[in-house]
């Protein structure tokens, strides 16, 4: 097991942190009202911060806005240069960023180093994107004339990451808001704040190297009235926001009262699997596991609901119990480690909550279920069979280790049980039926913004967009062509001919 004073003191994490980066002026005072910062895997205090104010905030806007005048003539493959920088600081750093993801977040040492490698990855994918900005080239009406689309800067934009990943959420929009010429304020969830100072540390470095002080900054404020900031003012011109549906209808309110602003929601997510009768059922088995347990349960690509059918549900079962029994629930910190703890306390309580909840309805845990008593937040990877869909508990997403199978005889059966919730995000099928397969992947399949076959419902490659529809919000981030939810599109024309259409009429 690391040391953790150790880490901390290595990636520049003081006992009592400033919550702010303010370019040209620096950290933010540390006298103000303080929050602390708790590991959960032991429940001890990791740092406390100063938690940034509104006149932090004013700072910060105004020297976000000063920046992105000068950064947004910077040719693209330039800004795409201070991108790779930042994924060549973090490659350097690993091991201990790895360690700070894993004090911040409770996240096992192989999980906080997948998710800083996912960070590496889209800097390497954005640096490539910042040569590869087109637009289209299209024939004009008019003679003489050339007409094409292009991309431009939108502004300041802000990234409101959640806590289950607080480092990949911010590379994902951060890298492709800066090689689209924006600047960028992150605003970190409070739960996980050290992970974000870390990185700002280098950040700082590669822009102090680039001579481009303000392209990024770093804003954890210490109450919700001073985070809404970043929703209310107008020099904000785009808010991606990360977590939950319920947030998510605020922001969409808050920002999309102003016309011409944006909003970008990766919200809930509520994921299903189907299982049917011809699947490699320990195939089957093995991913469901991770997508299950992985990161606690705590990804919104997390498996919640395993649809099987009828024939092999028994046999599933017994072989998703055989594979959850060999997953070592314990402290991140330790190597052999694969699960660890929730993020604190009311996500204890809330694994407690859905749990009765399903029983008294007539669910039938067959594994785990309890609370591990131990310092920190632990839990069981549980497994609740007797399912109904109608279920609160089964409609409902909750950010914990617990998995509900439902039975089914025909696949539209199958399809339906699997869309008819109000989260749109990740799916998944495990077969070998190709006939089922294509059902599935065609317009009467999966209604989720993601769908992977014979796979988990979690992970993501940083080569394709990441988002779903419905409840979870209909954004988009990551690869493919999501970098144009950062720009604004233009449309051009000129006029080569010398003539007018008015030449006739008018004579000058």
């Amino acid at each position: 097991m690391f040391d953790s004073q150790t880490i901390l003191t290595a990636t520049g994490i003081a006992p009592v942190q400033a919550g702010a980066y303010i370019p040209h002026t620096g950290w933010s005072s540390t006298a103000g009202p303080n929050f602390d910062a708790v590991c959960p895997a032991d429940g001890k205090l990791n740092a406390r911060i100063a938690g940034a104010t509104a006149a932090d905030f004013d700072a910060i806007i105004q020297a976000a806005v000063a920046a992105q005048e000068k950064w947004r003539m910077v040719p693209a493959p330039q800004r795409g240069e201070l991108v790779r920088r930042i994924g060549e600081l973090i490659k350097q750093n690993i091991d201990a960023l790895a360690g700070v993801v894993a004090l911040d977040t409770g996240k096992s040492m192989m999980e906080s180093r997948a998710e800083l490698k996912e960070c590496i990855d889209m800097a390497t994918l954005a640096a490539g994107q910042s040569r590869m900005l087109y637009g289209y080239t299209q024939q004009s009406q008019r003679a003489r004339h050339r007409m094409y689309d292009q991309w431009l800067p939108l502004g300041v934009v802000a990234v409101i990451s959640a806590y289950n990943f607080p480092a990949a959420v911010w590379a994902q929009n951060g890298f492709l808001s800066v090689i689209g010429g924006n600047t960028v304020i992150w605003k970190p969830s409070p739960k996980v704040p050290l992970t974000a100072i870390a990185i700002q540390h280098l950040v700082n470095q590669a822009a102090q190297e680039f001579d481009c002080e303000g392209v990024f900054s770093l804003f954890i404020p210490e109450n919700n009235e001073v985070a809404e900031l970043l929703l209310t003012d107008q020099r904000v011109a785009l808010v991606s926001f990360t977590g939950s549906s319920g947030v998510g209808h605020k922001v969409a309110e808050i920002v999309g009262a102003t016309l011409g602003r944006r909003y970008m929601l990766e919200c809930s997510g509520n994921n299903g699997c189907i299982v049917d009768e011809t699947a490699d059922l320990k195939q089957a088995a093995r991913a469901i596991t991770f997508g299950v347990v992985g990161t606690t349960g705590q990804r919104c690509t997390s498996t919640r609901r395993v649809i099987v059918h009828r024939s092999v549900a028994n046999e599933f079962t017994e072989l998703l119990k055989a594979s959850f029994a060999q997953i070592k629930v314990g402290d991140p910190r330790e190597a052999d480690t694969v699960v660890g703890p929730l993020i604190d306390h009311n996500a204890v309580t809330d694994f407690e909550h859905v749990l009765a909840q399903a029983k008294q309805l007539g669910g039938r845990v067959v594994y785990g279920g309890q609370r591990i008593e131990r310092p920190g937040y632990y839990v069981e990877p549980t497994i609740v069979v007797d399912v109904q869909p109608q279920w609160p508990c089964v409609q409902h997403e909750t950010f914990v280790p617990i998995v509900y199978i439902m039975t089914y005889d025909d696949l539209e059966e199958a399809i339906h049980l699997h869309n008819n919730v109000p989260q749109g995000l990740a799916s998944g099928m495990h077969s070998t039926n190709l006939c089922n397969i294509e059902m599935f992947l065609s317009a009467a399949g999966s209604d989720c913004g993601i769908v992977r076959i014979n796979m988990g419902t979690t992970g993501a490659d940083v080569g394709a967009a990441f988002g779903g529809e419905k409840e979870t919000g209909g954004g988009r981030t990551a690869g493919s062509d999501a970098w144009k939810g950062y720009v604004r599109r233009q449309s051009v024309c000129v006029n080569w001919s010398g003539t007018s259409p008015w030449d006739s009429r008018i004579k000058l």
